[in-house]
């Protein structure tokens, strides 16, 4: 029996960015994030490539077609692929997405470029697979002061960026994130993503992220699991899994293998959000591989390759662990449990 090869196994390149700098700890460069991911390896398996925000300092959005050879080049140099990409479109070069005028033609603009240099990329042949994340660049707060005008504005917005990025090919995730006003919990996300009506348009699944979903943070109204859960019912957990994934998973076209310890967490200039954790840590809530199941397969438990990689996205884990070589080695290991269980083997 061969094993399994699909989906490929990517690692994020952002988590040296995000929440890092502004009085938090030192940006994390480019090229050591890639250094990083390119080491790591168990068992002779190694990841498959990257997935990158476009954002400074660690690539320029606003690059030339040189600039986007040589990031191509880079990436491959160390033997690795590129694949989903994370659009800049927030303020003060982007803006948000129920904003001005202004606001919502720069969220726009700054969806083009990135869909420019998705394209680029897909010509040059280092990425075939993969889609442009999106969020609403805006706060829940923000959306509560009206959230039918506000869910009308992020939707217009969305729809154009939509309609930008088919002219270039691209599909655009939304991000599953309680930060973001408009898909802070699920059910504002299914609305968002319905008044969007774009046949290019989806979601981005981060285990760590949804899990605060089952919990209501930031929407109260719209948890699955009771206040003070009991974190041992692993049965209710995974029926609230079960209804979660079901609700999201027909539009889900990007993903994120995580873990979280079922609280929220933020560093620097980014919001408290669903805490990302160690593979192994001991607090998470999560078992990855049997969890990851939910997303990957459907009501029948069948596979749904809804999309040909999966991501690691360890935004805000201190750089202290990230810059352990240990760190990569556990994150690898529990990517390949489950594509072990999840994943497909093409010749």
């Amino acid at each position: 029996m061969q094993q399994n090869n699909f989906p490929k196994l990517h690692n994020a390149t952002w988590p040296g960015i995000v929440g890092k700098g502004e009085g938090s700890e030192p940006v994390i460069a480019f090229d050591e994030m890639l250094k990083m991911t390119a080491a790591a390896e168990v068992d002779g398996v190694k990841f498959d490539g990257v997935d990158i925000g476009l954002f400074n300092p660690h690539f320029d959005v606003n690059s030339s077609d040189d600039g986007i050879k040589k990031l191509a080049d880079k990436v491959a140099g160390h033997g690795l692929e590129i694949g989903s990409l994370v659009a800049p479109i927030w303020p003060p070069d982007g803006g948000s997405a129920m904003g001005s005028a202004d606001d919502r033609k720069r969220f726009v603009e700054q969806v083009r470029k990135s869909c420019h240099i998705a394209k680029r990329l897909r010509e040059i042949g280092i990425r075939s697979h993969g889609i442009v994340r999106i969020d609403s660049a805006s706060s829940p707060e923000s959306w509560a002061k009206d959230p039918v005008g506000n869910t009308k504005l992020i939707a217009e917005t969305f729809r154009e960026a939509c309609d930008i990025a088919a002219d270039y090919g691209e599909k655009l995730a939304a991000e599953g994130e309680i930060c973001w006003g408009g898909m802070h919990s699920w059910k504002t996300m299914i609305d968002t993503l319905n008044a969007t009506d774009r046949p290019n348009m989806g979601f981005q699944a981060d285990m760590a992220h949804t899990l605060l979903y089952l919990m209501g943070y930031n929407a109260p109204g719209d948890r699955i699991l009771p206040a003070n859960f009991d974190w041992s019912d692993r049965a209710a957990l995974e029926d609230g899994l079960r209804k979660l994934t079901a609700a999201l998973r027909p539009w889900t076209i990007d993903f994120h293998v995580a873990q979280n310890d079922g609280t929220v967490h933020g560093t620097g200039s980014h919001d408290k959000t669903g805490r990302h954790c160690l593979a192994n840590d001991p607090n998470g809530k999560l078992d990855i591989a049997a969890d990851a199941g939910f997303w990957l397969r459907d009501e029948k438990g069948e596979l749904t390759k809804a999309f040909r990689h999966i991501c690691w996205d360890g935004c805000m884990f201190p750089n202290e662990k990230m810059t352990q070589p240990g760190t990569w080695n556990n994150i690898l290991a529990a990517m390949i449990k489950v594509r072990n269980q999840h994943g497909w083997y093409e010749a």
